[in-house]
């Protein structure tokens, strides 16, 4: 079955988690669950500044990302553009209303926050290459 854009469309606004492959300097991949918006084109996820996906994409940007559901893949491929604050306010409005989160907002004391934007190079939608 190949998904409609209608369908993507509404798994992107609907599902809460996108898996998130980045590359390590030594080239394994690191993989992770992540909170996303899709909007203008791109997947938007928030991250610590110093975290392991950001480090890794400080060094080679180019990332997958995969919705968790296998039976119909949505997988995306592209190049992460690291934001630093201030945040484009439609993307936090977007994680407030997603979430009811402040993506701005750090984890822990001291804490940066980053925005990774990853506009799509390429699709993987239900086993055809888009």
């Amino acid at each position: 079955m190949v998904m409609t854009e209608g369908a993507v469309r509404d798994r992107l606004e609907r599902e809460r988690n996108v898996w998130l492959c980045t590359v390590r300097a030594d080239g394994s991949p690191h993989v992770t669950p992540v909170w996303f918006v899709f909007l203008r084109g791109s997947w938007w996820v928030g991250a610590d500044a110093d975290s392991v996906k950001v480090r890794n994409i400080e060094k080679f940007p180019r990332v997958s990302l995969a919705l968790e559901d296998g039976r119909y893949p949505v997988v995306a491929e592209g190049e992460a553009v690291l934001h630093r604050l201030p945040f484009p306010k439609d993307v936090t409005d977007a994680f407030a209303v997603k979430y009811a989160w402040d993506v701005s907002a750090p984890h822990r004391p001291g804490g940066d926050r980053v925005l990774l934007e990853i506009p799509v190079r390429h699709w993987l939608l239900a086993g055809a290459a888009q």
